[in-house]
């Protein structure tokens, strides 16, 4: 999977990571759509927690996020997998 690899590549800045960056994209969409299903118990919260590594995500992608919601102007932005994450998901 690319968009992993991308993420996780010893050259990878968080801190100057952006969500127009289609891999960035990939992984917080996904990442926001599970985390989005978790909380309408749709899956299971274990077993995602035993599955995707969320917080890694959210430990590599949040500033881009949190940037994006500056810049749109849209705070509920990946707000689903940051709360997923903040509760220990």
């Amino acid at each position: 999977m690319r968009p992993l690899r991308t993420i996780l590549a010893p050259d990878f800045d968080p801190q100057t990571a952006d969500t127009d960056d289609p891999e960035v994209q990939t992984i917080l969409n996904f990442s926001e759509t599970i985390a989005t299903l978790v909380k309408h118990r749709l899956l299971d919260r274990e077993l995602v927690q035993d599955w995707i590594w969320l917080a890694g995500f959210w430990e590599r992608l949040g500033p881009a996020a949190e940037r994006a919601r500056r810049r749109t102007g849209a705070p509920s932005l990946y707000e689903n997998l940051e709360a997923l994450v903040a509760s220990g998901g």
